[in-house]
């Protein structure tokens, strides 16, 4: 699809995905069809609670709508 998606445990800023995102972009830029994309937990403290926990790490129905939202971007340049 020409296209990338980098999800992780960590919320989206300064974390690994966002490392492993920022390498993607710079060595296969000429590659992607789009901007690498990132799904992570949201930014706010890490729950302790099992059940709050469920809602903090991304699961995969927001994967999914990770995916969703990158392939309902146009193409670079069309």
């Amino acid at each position: 699809s020409g296209r990338a998606i980098v999800v992780h445990e960590a919320v989206r800023f300064g974390g690994l995905g966002a490392e492993i995102a920022a390498q993607i972009q710079e060595e296969a830029f000429d590659h992607l069809d789009g901007p690498v994309a990132r799904v992570g937990a949201p930014f706010s403290p890490v729950p302790f609670s099992p059940a709050l926990e469920q809602h903090y790490v991304p699961d995969a129905a927001s994967i999914a709508a990770g995916i969703r939202q990158v392939m309902a971007r146009p193409l670079v340049g069309s």
